[in-house]
């Protein structure tokens, strides 16, 4: 890659990341879970996305609506019913995708 492309990058990176700490510690905190598991989240998220890459027009980061929906979760069942349920809809939506149904 070019440097001046590499800079470009690194520096759209940082911008994002810089962006994207506030905004998860809210979603974590209107989901009523601790603030540094929507820095994990985010953190994870990021570097499955610069890992595997991700798809124009798709968005790999912290989402409000997520945050609205898992509420319901947390408040009724507990925490600890959340890994689960991310994974099994990370399944889904593999499973989907392998189906070619999105």
């Amino acid at each position: 890659m070019k440097t001046i492309r590499m800079r470009a990058e690194v520096l759209a990176g940082l911008t994002t990341s810089f962006a994207l700490v506030p905004e998860c510690i809210a979603f974590a905190l209107v989901a009523h879970l601790n603030p540094l598991m929507g820095l994990y989240g985010a953190f994870i998220i990021c570097t499955l996305t610069a890992l595997f890459g991700g798809r124009p027009g798709m968005v790999s980061g912290a989402a409000g609506s997520m945050a609205v929906v898992i509420v319901a979760l947390v408040v009724q069942q507990g925490v600890q019913y959340l890994l689960a349920t991310v994974l099994l809809g990370g399944l889904i939506m593999i499973l989907f995708g392998l189906l070619r149904l999105g």
